[in-house]
């Protein structure tokens, strides 16, 4: 959409969507036009609709992610403003049909 120069156009479209989720943010760290075109997307929602975010770096690594701690800071800012953060602690829970038995190498 940013490439046709149709990029207000496609974020009015998704605010529309009562219900955004965005799973492991950070997994792949983004280039400077990527955290660009994620910023706008998170400032188009903010106050508008709602979003889930995942991922399995705290807030503090989100710079190294986004390559900018600024615009970094700047989406915290609007996620965390009216958000339910949920630290979970613990094993995975993907990993924990595949602990390793005993006896059993590594």
């Amino acid at each position: 959409a940013h490439s046709r120069g149709k990029l207000a156009q496609e974020l009015v479209k998704l605010r529309r969507y009562g219900l955004l989720i965005i799973d492991e943010v950070g997994y792949i760290p983004f280039d400077q036009d990527a955290a660009n075109l994620f910023f706008q997307l998170v400032s188009s929602r903010y106050e508008h609709a709602s979003m889930i975010l995942t991922s399995n770096l705290p807030f503090a690594r989100w710079g190294d992610v986004f390559g900018d701690l600024t615009i970094a800071s700047a989406m915290i800012d609007r996620i965390v403003h009216h958000a339910d953060v949920i630290s979970l602690k613990g094993n995975s829970y993907r990993l924990k049909k595949h602990q390793p038995t005993a006896g059993t190498a590594q």
